[in-house]
């Protein structure tokens, strides 16, 4: 023992105390899945806490020097069967995670056991054994160990991160709310509908005390929306839903904020109508209620999860599961499908061991590290295995053939770092994350290699001026395909009509209302949809110089070797509320498009002239700029930006109110010339994906944002970041000094920029590892071939809309198609192919 305190005297000055702020990683090893509760434990380092299972501990000592780590083990204590205990579990009552009443996550129960491990020999020392060493060694040393324990892991703490889908804010009518004495006086039951007769869904207008039913919703149910319609003609906003109203409180809803709300006045509010909040109780299912319940409709769920069948679970490599860490599905669905792409294993998981090596001195903050990490967690079956009570005497699979699988807390912090939406634990849409994700490929892989390449392809669009004759063509880089989805060409429209009959009559009964049937879209009307051409009102033509009618056809301009198809089951109604499209489109194995390729300028088709739109400044000011205190006489790119362009306030304000950010609104009025909401709109549509669609303005000849400061101290630790990425410190810097030295700001430029940037000379010694085999040619790098595919995958939503419901994916493995629904993987005996949301296909070979 006396030669082990000799070495921890040795080593006393590199053990670290946890302060606030430090990241501290003792739940997953930065380079495995492997954690605490693994057979070798968690080692975690007492320098820098970083966490490492057992293969890459060593790895860490021998690359930093470090010696000291903290040796965490746990072991699942066996469920006892309490008979007195034994409560049927609670359903949940709460769109909510981590939160009473919400759903839960479970927790299990374990023994701890810890201690100090030296390497390289791996000495052990205990808590009684430092009780024999000397004061210094053991107070530091236990300091440490204490500091560790206590702290918040980083994946714990994003575990356990509350997601409350009922947080409301205060109305800003209700402190103000005018109220009428109409000598309204609301009976305590039997209500109806003053227009319709509706006695369910009813909500009272707390202006003029009006009974009137609610919103219809996506499956016909619901009411016949005369409450919006009440508010559309007399702008009364706040209504409570009749029915929810407790001495706890009650649904409100601001039909002006679009939203529920809280009313702290609420009591005051109905008793003006006779409503006595203390000795009401509830009849109605609140909207929170009725969420829940259309998240569980039970024909697509049950459907789409192939929950009537016994399915067969399968494990080994490429068949392991994900861990749901919290509406996290969406995830775990698309990386399931990414990493059966080639292309991404070749570039993540056939060279883990290189990216490990080179990882950086944080490999959890590291993209590629994280990326391999994920797929060589998939790929390998090291965890694909079934999960088994350690309380059973005979080891029996967990329900339903749950694995261990993996849990990516890592990987989903790190790509969701600063995104509004990644980085929370609500539900989101699957497409807009293959999106995110590809662009993150995009940002770190400026080499040669680049899976994103895999589904990357160019998309023509040809544009006719009907005054003109003339054409123009453009070709932009996309990675989905949005299939539309024609609902006036479904195969059963007798029978959905026969339904909206007796749909109506119910409601004029007052009868129930029976469900709807789901309607069938052949595939080929979709993509008929996508071909047709799309007419463009107040087109601003260059040849005329003024505005008039355009048609725009869209094609392939090349065919990736992947192709992605998204059909747009989501959409918005009249009312701007969004709702799902309950449909069935009988998608085909195998898909030809050849007849969808461009061809490009045609012999006797002439040009529209490249002019640009007349320039939208006040009257008597330079084109040029006013010259500010960052510009010279030589360079104004710096300048003060001074000009304010003329933009038509209207329009702006119509985007505005459907929800735009009011930045992004202003950019589309100013790029379409003030050519009306029509013309914005489509601008809109076109960039929503832009990397600064809602980032201010910016002029043209203005290389950054009002109030910049090009002298400002630039982050070093931003500086090694964008170079890390392959660029040189030079672009760094010239992308931070232009984006107010925000991080995230600055990388966008820098990847909207890279035509100006390529005149500046690119270090190689600024290229991270492994990224430096060469320069990129011209242009975006695209895949071209026959435009026939066969489908591998699809993954397919269960719920209302993209923000709650939830993902699961099939992906077809050896002829047998595989259902991936996080920790379970199972044989499919009947994939949904009819209900997915999105599609994979990948080119066949003859």
């Amino acid at each position: 023992m006396a030669e082990v305190s000799e070495v921890l005297m040795s080593v006393l000055s590199t053990i670290r105390v946890p302060r606030p702020g430090d990241r501290v990683h003792k739940d997953e090893c930065a380079f495995s899945f492997a954690s605490p509760e693994e057979e070798g434990g968690l080692y975690v380092c007492m320098n820098s806490f970083l966490g490492f299972g057992s293969q890459y501990v060593e790895r860490h000592h021998n690359k930093t020097g470090q010696r000291a780590y903290l040796h965490i083990k746990r072991t699942r204590k066996a469920q006892e069967d309490d008979d007195s205990n034994d409560q049927p579990k609670k359903k949940p009552t709460r769109m909510a995670i981590g939160i009473e009443g919400g759903f839960d996550v479970e927790q299990d129960e374990y023994e701890e056991e810890v201690k100090v491990v030296i390497l390289p020999d791996r000495q052990e020392v205990t808590s009684e054994d430092l009780a024999t060493m000397p004061d210094v060694v053991r107070e530091r040393v236990s300091m440490s160990m204490a500091g560790l324990l206590a702290a918040d892991s980083v994946s714990h703490a994003l575990q356990v991160q509350q997601w409350d889908g009922e947080v409301r804010q205060e109305s800003r009518h209700a402190a103000e709310l005018s109220q009428l004495d109409n000598g309204v006086k609301i009976p305590p039951s039997g209500w109806k509908c003053e227009v319709c007769g509706l006695e369910e869904n009813l909500w009272m207008n707390l202006t003029d005390g009006k009974v009137l039913c609610g919103r219809r919703y996506f499956d016909g149910s619901g009411g016949n929306n005369h409450a919006l319609q009440h508010f559309q003609q007399a702008g009364y906003p706040l209504a409570v839903k009749l029915g929810t109203i407790t001495p706890d409180g009650a649904d409100v809803y601001s039909y002006d904020e679009d939203d529920m709300v809280l009313d702290s006045k609420l009591p005051e509010h109905l008793a003006h109508f006779g409503i006595d909040m203390m000795t009401m109780e509830k009849t109605e299912h609140t909207m929170t209620e009725l969420e829940i319940a259309a998240n569980q409709r039970i024909g697509e769920w049950e459907v789409i999860q192939e929950s009537g069948a016994t399915l067969q679970p399968l494990t080994g490599p490429g068949f392991t599961g994900m861990r749901n860490l919290g509406n996290s599905c969406y995830l775990n669905s698309v990386m399931q499908v990414l990493f059966t792409v080639p292309d991404f294993q070749s570039k993540y998981v056939s060279n883990v061991e290189k990216i490990f090596t080179e990882a950086p001195s944080d490999p959890t903050q590291d993209f590629k590290t994280q990326v391999a990490k994920l797929g060589y967690g998939l790929l390998s079956g090291d965890y694909s295995k079934l999960a088994y009570d350690p309380g059973d005497d005979v080891e029996t699979p967990g329900p339903q053939g749950d694995q261990v699988g993996i849990a990516p807390r890592m990987f989903k912090a790190l790509v969701g770092r600063g995104h509004p939406e990644f980085s929370t634990n609500r539900q989101q849409d699957a497409q807009e994350f293959f999106l995110h994700f590809i662009n993150m490929v995009e940002r770190n892989c400026r080499s040669r290699q680049n899976p994103s390449e895999a589904f990357r392809f160019l998309v023509e669009e040809r544009i006719v001026c009907e005054q003109s004759n003339k054409v123009k063509y453009t070709q932009r880089v996309d990675y989905i395909v949005q299939l539309p989805v024609p609902l006036d060409q479904a195969m059963n429209a007798e029978e959905l009509q026969e339904a909206e009959h007796q749909r109506e009559e119910a409601e004029s009964a007052g009868a129930p209302v029976p469900p709807a049937p789901r309607a069938c879209i052949p595939f080929s009307a979709c993509l008929e949809a996508l071909s047709e051409p799309e007419t463009l009102t107040d087109f601003w033509s260059s040849a005329v110089q003024g505005k008039t009618t355009a048609s725009k056809t869209t094609r392939f301009a090349s065919f990736p070797d992947y192709l992605v198809i998204q059909i747009k089951k989501f959409t918005f109604g009249q009312d701007w509320v969004p709702k799902k499209l309950d449909v069935s489109i009988d998608v085909p194995d195998t898909l030809d498009l050849s007849s969808l390729r461009g061809t490009g300028l045609q012999p006797g088709e002439e040009e529209l002239p490249e002019v640009a739109p007349p320039p939208l400044m006040t009257p008597d000011v330079e084109v040029k700029g006013i010259l500010g205190f960052h510009g010279t006489e030589e360079d104004d790119s710096l300048y003060s930006p001074l000009l304010s362009p003329v933009l038509d306030d209207s329009t702006v304000s119509q985007l505005s109110e459907m929800g735009f950010p009011i930045e992004a609104c202003r950019k589309a009025v100013y790029c379409t010339g003030n050519t009306g909401i029509d013309a914005a709109m489509n601008w809109v549509m076109g960039h929503m994906d832009d990397p600064d669609f809602s980032a201010p303005m910016v002029l043209p000849g203005c290389g950054s944002a009002p109030g910049t400061t090009p002298t400002e101290t630039i982050s070093e630790e931003h500086l090694a970041t964008i170079v890390s990425m392959g660029f040189s410190r030079d672009q760094a810097t010239r992308a931070l000094r232009a984006s107010s030295n925000v991080l995230e700001r600055a990388v966008d430029w820098i990847f909207s920029h890279l035509d100006d940037l390529e005149s500046m000379e690119v270090s190689e010694g600024g290229r991270s590892a492994g990224e430096s085999e060469g320069r990129e040619p011209p242009g975006p790098r695209v895949r071209d071939g026959e435009g026939k595919y066969e489908l591998f995958a699809f993954i397919s939503h269960m719920g209302t809309s993209t923000m709650c419901g939830h993902y699961v994916c099939h992906i077809k493995k050896d002829q047998q198609w595989v259902i991936f629904n996080d920790q379970k993987v199972c044989a499919s005996e009947k994939p949904p192919k009819d209900l997915g949301y999105l599609y994979f296909y990948k080119r066949l070979t003859e």
